[in-house]
């Protein structure tokens, strides 16, 4: 399903911590991470296709998770055309995406990865907040950059995308 631009529509999902950290998934088979995402099927609203990307990605259910805040608009990235299927190359674009903030107030142990027969990843870990803007695919990185500052607001005490930034470079 894509509309009139070539974007199809998709979730993502930013899974926060007590301490503000984010759950970054490393995908089945590859050195790649990323935030679990996922397409909005025809008539899904986008919070029931980010409870059931949860569910089918992450193993957790509604009541595992609070939901902090999500952004205003679709947020949206370009797939390079080498990356696009050859049947879909001309008419598909990349995807939009509505963001969502969630914070885990169930356990860690009720992660699970493998909750479908067609698991999205194979590991994961709590990852400092703006560390993925620098380690997502290149064209990610716009997108991953916009939702973490728009929704940084709903979280007490993080720090801000420039004070990360020059903890980082103090460090290297």
């Amino acid at each position: 399903m894509l509309d009139r631009e070539g974007y199809r529509p998709n979730v993502g999902i930013i899974l926060t911590n007590d301490r503000n950290e984010v759950f970054w998934g490393k995908r089945v088979r590859e050195h790649s991470w990323q935030f679990p995402q996922g397409g909005i099927k025809p008539g899904e609203s986008p919070e029931t296709a980010m409870y059931r990307e949860l569910l089918e990605e992450v193993g957790l259910l509604p009541h595992h998770v609070k939901i902090l805040g999500r952004t205003r608009d679709w947020l949206r990235y370009d797939v390079p055309s080498h990356w696009v299927r050859r049947e879909w190359r001309g008419s598909y674009r990349g995807q939009k995406q509505i963001w969502y903030l969630l914070r885990l107030v169930g356990r860690e142990s009720d992660v699970h990865l493998r909750a479908t027969s067609h698991p999205e990843f194979d590991g994961w870990r709590w990852h400092q907040y703006w560390a993925p803007i620098d380690e997502v695919i290149d064209f990610k990185r716009e997108v991953y950059e916009g939702a973490l500052s728009e929704l940084s607001r709903f979280l007490r005490g993080l720090e801000t995308l420039e004070e990360f930034n020059g903890r980082q470079q103090a460090g290297r």
